[in-house]
């Protein structure tokens, strides 16, 4: 499970940002006990728009792209495709830091590196094995470092013995260790570069939806996969009672929902006859339903967006229920539905600790904090005080201050 994350000089964040999954004991009642440590199964990321809160998400997905394909990808970059904070021309000269918290059955791993345009500057990983909390320094690279006979790498614990120099061998400047490790299929790195491979997928509104449509079409075709999607798409109370699937061969399937008629089931065609609501709901069930099935780490972009308050709370509560989420799997992802925080539903989907605030700075920065570091309390109406602006995160705007700058252009135009 994913403990944490931390970035700095990347998008729209200048400085080092860090979202947490440790819950303090007590605090967050979904949260399970995974090698010494109280994990959350959710983070939920609130701000005002162009806040930063998209720009998380992509830090944590630029990291798996880095990971997987730095050895491939970047020789053709002839350096390394980054972006750092475009705001302050002193950013371009510094480093971009990534690094990630991670419990792998018995191990908990600190991965992490600082790239800069033309190479990898530092790339480290640190091992607490067996849920010990003694650190291991499994390797370290400096790229300052080489000189008078010493070497960019470190490897303190000597856990590789004599397999590192091929690796070493094959990690050109400009690409990671970790992606040369898992690409000559080290084994000691394995797990950590298979977790990257299996993590952190990305759903929301602006990847391409056809994929997760298409995707999700060809899951259908898996033993016992439709029964799943049929019943969630029931469950949704989307007038959908099954779905019919036409297996073609090396096409994407053709599905058709089957609605109840007055004169009995109809299938519709999904590509002119279904609401936006209801094809954004189905391409979501594959990703959803995968992560589920590998206790992965879901990455969900304005999770509310075609869906309504209830639906988003009941996905919440999935990764919650220790029965329906047996393998552990993570959703972090963000959004504007206020509901999440109110006492509107039976039971409030959210904890205080599960979530976090985006904020931009006059600078253009953005900023990331928990909503506990503002002295929440625990009788407080979350969502009144998030609307009111108290916690940060909104809109700086007036009361009507949208139609007051419509009439003062109007009256300019007209004069």
């Amino acid at each position: 499970m994913l403990v944490g994350f931390r970035a700095a000089n990347v998008l729209s964040f200048r400085e080092e940002f860090e979202l947490s999954l440790l819950a303090p004991e007590g605090s967050d009642h979904s949260a399970r006990s995974v090698g010494g440590l109280c994990l959350s199964p959710v983070a939920a990321v609130f701000g005002a728009n162009a806040s930063g809160k998209t720009n998380v998400l992509s830090a944590m997905r630029w990291m798996r792209h880095a990971v997987l394909d730095s050895v491939a990808d970047w020789a053709r970059a002839k350096g390394v495709p980054r972006r750092p904070f475009a705001l302050e021309r002193g950013a371009l000269d510094e480093a971009s830091l990534f690094e990630v918290d991670v419990v792998l059955g018995e191990h908990r791993y600190v991965y992490g590196f600082e790239v800069s345009d033309v190479r990898v500057e530092t790339e480290w990983l640190h091992v607490y094995p067996h849920g010990s909390r003694r650190r291991q320094v499994w390797f370290e690279r400096d790229a300052e470092r080489p000189g008078r006979g010493e070497s960019e790498y470190r490897f303190p614990s000597d856990w590789l013995k004599g397999t590192k120099r091929p690796v070493i061998d094959y990690t050109r400047p400009n690409a990671l260790f970790l992606t040369a490790a898992g690409s000559l299929s080290l084994k000691q790195l394995a797990p950590l570069h298979a977790w990257f491979k299996d993590n952190l997928w990305l759903a929301g509104p602006l990847d391409d939806p056809r994929k997760r449509d298409a995707h999700t079409r060809w899951e259908l075709l898996r033993p016992g996969f439709r029964e799943r999607v049929e019943g969630l798409l029931a469950v949704a109370d989307l007038g959908v009672i099954g779905v019919e699937v036409d297996d073609r061969g090396d096409e994407t399937p053709e599905v058709s929902l089957v609605h109840h008629g007055k004169d009995g089931p109809v299938p519709l065609d999904m590509s002119h006859q279904e609401s936006f609501g209801t094809l954004a709901w189905f391409a979501f069930l594959g990703p959803l339903l995968e992560a589920l099935d590998d206790g992965a780490v879901l990455l969900v972009d304005e999770l509310d967006s075609s869906l309504h308050p209830l639906l988003v709370a009941e996905v919440v509560r999935l990764f919650e229920d220790p029965v329906a989420n047996p393998k552990g799997a993570q959703l972090v992802f963000t959004g504007h539905d206020v509901t999440l925080l109110s006492k509107a539903h039976i039971e409030r989907p959210l904890d205080r600790e599960q979530v976090w605030i985006t904020e931009k700075r006059k600078t253009g920065e953005s900023e990331l904090y928990p909503l506990t570091s503002v002295g929440v309390r625990a009788d407080e109406s979350l969502e009144r005080g998030y609307l009111r602006g108290r916690y940060g995160g909104v809109p700086r705007i007036g009361l009507g201050g949208v139609a007051v700058e419509v009439e003062r252009r109007s009256s300019r135009a007209g004069a």
